[in-house]
Formats: structure tokens, sequence, C-alpha cells
């Protein structure tokens, strides 16, 4: 009976326990425009590196890919191992300005490969590619007990990660959804790349963007 009191009493048996993580989703959902930059081979690249290097290795890339989503008014949701994921908060109220502060901002990260290369060059690092992500729609944001950050949750950031990889390197990509809200944009030049498959009938066209001269 004395091992039976003792397990009784750090509550492992019949006593309900309160889960030590919860999560909180915020009443209404609302649309987003939601981006991701990930890295290109940085598991190969970085096999070799020691701790250290591999450390600044990342820090560099992601504090300045960092830097640029705040330029434009985006938030920075997380990074997930070698990428990040960021939304911009004033596109929730349709707007030219914030439509165009998402495609700005992923262009800008395209054209800082160079200055970004030099920095890992000039730190006796490998140089990086990228590839761009971006989409817009119903977003549900969510918290948790552990953290005062926020993570975002919904249709646009699953596309982002399902059509990074038709980005060309350090190129821009977006979904359909996001195409019809900017697509009269004369900043930009808009190609048909490609198209994925949702799950449903039809497929979800994709599309590169470059800045013009």
């Amino acid at each position: 009976m004395g091992n039976q009191k003792s397990i009784y009493q750090y509550g492992t048996i019949n006593q309900k326990q309160t889960p030590h993580y919860m999560i909180d989703f915020l009443a209404k959902s609302q649309n987003y425009c939601v981006g991701i930059v990930d890295m290109v081979n940085s598991t190969k690249i970085t096999a070799t590196l020691p701790q250290k290097k591999l450390s600044e290795y990342y820090e560099i890339f992601l504090n300045s890919m960092a830097e640029t989503v705040e330029k434009f008014d985006g938030y920075v949701i997380k990074n997930i191992g070698d990428s990040l994921l960021y939304y911009f908060p004033d596109s929730t109220t349709p707007n030219r300005e914030s439509f165009l502060n998402c495609l700005n901002c992923s262009t800008k990260m395209v054209a800082e490969n160079k200055s970004l290369n030099k920095k890992m060059k000039n730190e006796h690092l490998p140089s990086l590619n990228y590839r761009i992500s971006a989409d817009y729609g119903q977003v549900t944001i969510m918290k948790t007990n552990y953290s005062s950050s926020i993570d975002v949750l919904g249709t646009p950031v699953n596309m982002c990660t399902k059509i990074n990889h038709s980005a060309e390197k350090n190129g821009v990509v977006i979904g359909s959804d996001l195409y019809r809200m900017v697509k009269k944009f004369k900043d930009f030049n808009y190609n048909l790349i490609n198209a994925c498959s949702v799950g449903l009938k039809y497929m979800y066209p994709i599309y590169s963007v470059h800045k013009k001269n």
C-alpha cells in the first residue's frame, strides 16, 4: 500500500491533470498575406560546418530576412529550421499598400542575395540561395500558454510551403489567390509557371514574380 500511496500522491492514477501545453485560437479568422523564405540545399551545405559556424550561417540569413520583413511592415512569426514564416497584418483590410509591401518585401529579399553572400564570404561561410513564396487567404491566429508569440494556421500557410519549391533559386512565386489581388500592379511582371494539386478537382496556378527595372 505504501507504493500505491506514493503513486496517488504524484497524481499518476485517477487524477485529472491540467495539460502542460495549451493552444488558444482567436475566435475570428481573417484574410492575410503570408510568406515563406526558405534556404536551398541547406542540409547538404551545412553538413560540413562546425557548430559555431553553423550557428553563424543561420543567424546571418534569418536575421537579414527578418529585418527585410520588418522594413515592409511585416511580422515574423517563427523560423522553421532553415526557413522563415511571416505575414502582413495590414493586409487583413485589402488595400494597395499592404499588398505592395508583400511583393516589395519578396523582391527585396532577392535583391539582397549578392550583399548577403558577400557577408557570408567575409565570415568564411558558404554562399547561399533561397526561394520565396507568398499567398493570400483566410488565416487563424493562435497562441499557446508557453509563449506570448503568435502562430498562424490556414490554407495560405500550407500553400506557401507547397509552392515554394516551384520558385527559381533566389526567385519569388505566388499563389493564384494572391495573384488575383495584385495582377493589376504595373511595377511587376507575372508569369504562369506551374500548377499544383490541392486535393480537389482543379489545379492551383502558381506565378513567378519579377520587379520591373
